[in-house]
Protein backbone atom coordinates (compact mmCIF):
# COMPACT_ATOMS: atom_id res chain seq x y z
CA UNK A 1 0.00 0.00 0.00
CA UNK A 2 1.27 3.37 -0.47
CA UNK A 3 2.53 5.17 2.96
CA UNK A 4 3.44 1.31 3.94
CA UNK A 5 7.28 2.06 3.98
CA UNK A 6 8.40 0.23 0.97
CA UNK A 7 10.86 2.63 -0.21
CA UNK A 8 12.18 3.11 3.08
CA UNK A 9 12.28 -0.06 4.49
CA UNK A 10 13.40 -1.38 1.24
CA UNK A 11 16.57 0.94 1.33
CA UNK A 12 17.53 -0.37 4.95
CA UNK A 13 17.06 -3.71 4.01
CA UNK A 14 19.15 -3.16 0.80
CA UNK A 15 21.78 -1.94 3.08
CA UNK A 16 21.42 -4.55 5.50
CA UNK A 17 21.28 -7.39 2.73
CA UNK A 18 24.47 -5.42 1.01
CA UNK A 19 21.92 -5.30 -2.16
CA UNK A 20 21.28 -2.95 -4.90
CA UNK A 21 18.01 -1.41 -4.37
CA UNK A 22 15.24 0.21 -6.81
CA UNK A 23 12.02 1.74 -6.59
CA UNK A 24 9.87 0.96 -9.35
CA UNK A 25 7.91 4.45 -9.46
CA UNK A 26 11.40 6.14 -9.96
CA UNK A 27 12.07 3.08 -13.01
CA UNK A 28 8.41 4.61 -14.17
CA UNK A 29 9.59 8.11 -14.20
CA UNK A 30 12.99 8.04 -15.50
CA UNK A 31 11.76 5.07 -18.10
CA UNK A 32 8.95 7.97 -19.51
CA UNK A 33 10.14 11.24 -18.66
CA UNK A 34 6.76 12.02 -16.39
CA UNK A 35 5.65 11.62 -13.10
CA UNK A 36 3.35 9.26 -11.79
CA UNK A 37 0.53 11.66 -11.42
CA UNK A 38 1.42 13.31 -14.40
CA UNK A 39 0.49 10.22 -16.35
CA UNK A 40 -2.51 9.23 -14.39
CA UNK A 41 -3.75 12.62 -15.03
CA UNK A 42 -3.31 12.51 -18.50
CA UNK A 43 -3.86 9.11 -19.40
CA UNK A 44 -6.17 7.78 -16.89
CA UNK A 45 -6.03 4.76 -14.36
CA UNK A 46 -5.90 2.25 -17.40
CA UNK A 47 -3.07 4.25 -19.03
CA UNK A 48 -0.83 4.02 -16.38
CA UNK A 49 -1.46 0.61 -15.44
CA UNK A 50 -0.49 -0.08 -18.96
CA UNK A 51 2.70 2.02 -18.64
CA UNK A 52 3.54 0.29 -15.38
CA UNK A 53 3.05 -2.90 -16.81
CA UNK A 54 5.14 -2.21 -20.00
CA UNK A 55 8.07 -0.47 -17.74
CA UNK A 56 8.15 -3.34 -15.05
CA UNK A 57 8.07 -6.28 -17.83
CA UNK A 58 11.05 -4.86 -19.25
CA UNK A 59 12.88 -4.85 -15.95
CA UNK A 60 15.45 -7.57 -15.44
CA UNK A 61 16.04 -7.63 -11.39
CA UNK A 62 19.16 -9.85 -10.48
CA UNK A 63 19.98 -10.10 -6.54
CA UNK A 64 18.70 -6.71 -5.48
CA UNK A 65 15.70 -5.42 -3.22
CA UNK A 66 12.70 -4.39 -4.78
CA UNK A 67 10.38 -1.53 -3.83
CA UNK A 68 7.06 -1.42 -6.52
CA UNK A 69 4.39 0.80 -7.00
CA UNK A 70 1.45 -0.66 -4.83
CA UNK A 71 -0.81 -0.51 -8.05
CA UNK A 72 1.54 -3.34 -9.64
CA UNK A 73 -0.97 -6.04 -7.82
CA UNK A 74 -3.12 -5.45 -10.04
CA UNK A 75 -1.23 -6.66 -13.26
CA UNK A 76 -0.80 -10.83 -13.54
CA UNK A 77 1.81 -10.51 -16.32
CA UNK A 78 3.89 -8.16 -13.97
CA UNK A 79 3.62 -9.85 -11.01
CA UNK A 80 4.14 -13.33 -12.71
CA UNK A 81 7.37 -11.67 -14.42
CA UNK A 82 8.71 -10.41 -10.94
CA UNK A 83 7.85 -13.76 -9.48
CA UNK A 84 10.27 -15.75 -11.42
CA UNK A 85 13.30 -14.22 -9.76
CA UNK A 86 12.11 -12.53 -6.76
CA UNK A 87 10.35 -13.22 -3.05
CA UNK A 88 7.41 -10.65 -2.61
CA UNK A 89 7.32 -9.41 0.98
CA UNK A 90 4.12 -7.34 1.97
CA UNK A 91 4.22 -4.33 4.60
CA UNK A 92 1.17 -5.03 6.39
CA UNK A 93 0.06 -1.61 7.79
CA UNK A 94 -2.80 -0.76 9.63
CA UNK A 95 -5.87 1.62 7.78
CA UNK A 96 -5.56 4.70 10.60
CA UNK A 97 -1.63 4.35 10.29
CA UNK A 98 -1.85 4.79 6.11
CA UNK A 99 -4.39 7.78 6.52
CA UNK A 100 -1.99 9.22 9.19
CA UNK A 101 0.94 8.99 6.27
CA UNK A 102 -0.96 9.79 3.11
CA UNK A 103 -1.74 13.30 3.60
CA UNK A 104 -0.61 13.62 0.06
CA UNK A 105 -2.50 11.26 -1.82
CA UNK A 106 -4.07 13.58 -4.39
CA UNK A 107 -0.64 14.16 -5.66
CA UNK A 108 1.39 11.45 -5.09
CA UNK A 109 0.77 9.37 -7.75
CA UNK A 110 -1.83 6.68 -6.41
CA UNK A 111 -3.67 4.53 -8.62
CA UNK A 112 -7.30 4.71 -7.33
CA UNK A 113 -11.19 5.18 -8.18
CA UNK A 114 -11.67 9.05 -7.79
CA UNK A 115 -13.16 9.75 -4.08
CA UNK A 116 -12.02 6.02 -3.30
CA UNK A 117 -10.72 6.18 0.24
CA UNK A 118 -7.57 4.59 1.78
CA UNK A 119 -9.46 2.51 3.20
CA UNK A 120 -11.39 1.60 0.25
CA UNK A 121 -8.21 1.03 -1.57
CA UNK A 122 -6.68 -1.09 1.30
CA UNK A 123 -9.56 -3.37 1.35
CA UNK A 124 -9.44 -3.84 -2.72
CA UNK A 125 -5.53 -4.58 -2.49
CA UNK A 126 -5.17 -6.27 1.07
CA UNK A 127 -6.20 -9.53 -0.60
CA UNK A 128 -4.26 -9.36 -3.35
CA UNK A 129 -0.57 -8.25 -2.02
CA UNK A 130 -1.51 -11.54 0.57
CA UNK A 131 -2.34 -13.83 -2.49
CA UNK A 132 1.46 -12.84 -3.87
CA UNK A 133 3.69 -12.40 -0.38
CA UNK A 134 5.28 -14.89 0.66
CA UNK A 135 6.23 -12.96 3.84
CA UNK A 136 3.86 -10.70 5.60
CA UNK A 137 5.41 -8.30 7.80
CA UNK A 138 3.50 -5.35 10.09
CA UNK A 139 4.87 -2.18 9.72
CA UNK A 140 2.13 -0.41 11.75
CA UNK A 141 4.45 1.78 13.86
CA UNK A 142 7.75 3.49 13.01
CA UNK A 143 10.36 0.89 14.03
CA UNK A 144 11.90 0.45 10.44
CA UNK A 145 15.02 -1.39 12.09
CA UNK A 146 12.77 -4.36 13.72
CA UNK A 147 10.94 -4.49 10.39
CA UNK A 148 14.08 -5.03 8.36
CA UNK A 149 15.52 -7.89 10.79
CA UNK A 150 12.32 -9.79 10.52
CA UNK A 151 12.52 -9.47 6.82
CA UNK A 152 16.20 -10.42 7.13
CA UNK A 153 15.53 -13.10 9.09
CA UNK A 154 12.44 -14.54 7.88
CA UNK A 155 14.43 -14.26 4.28
CA UNK A 156 16.44 -16.12 5.79
CA UNK A 157 14.31 -18.97 6.17
CA UNK A 158 12.87 -19.41 2.62
CA UNK A 159 14.92 -22.37 0.85
CA UNK A 160 16.78 -21.03 -1.51
CA UNK A 161 14.88 -22.37 -5.28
Amino acid sequence: MPGSGKSTVGVLLAKELRKEFLDTDLLIQTSTGRALQDILDDEGIPGFLSVEQGVLLGFRPRDMVVATGGSVVYSKPAMEHLARTGIFVYLECPVDVLERRLSNLDTRGVVRAPGQSVGELFAERDPLYRHWAQVVVENGHDDHGRVVCEIRDRLASIPAA
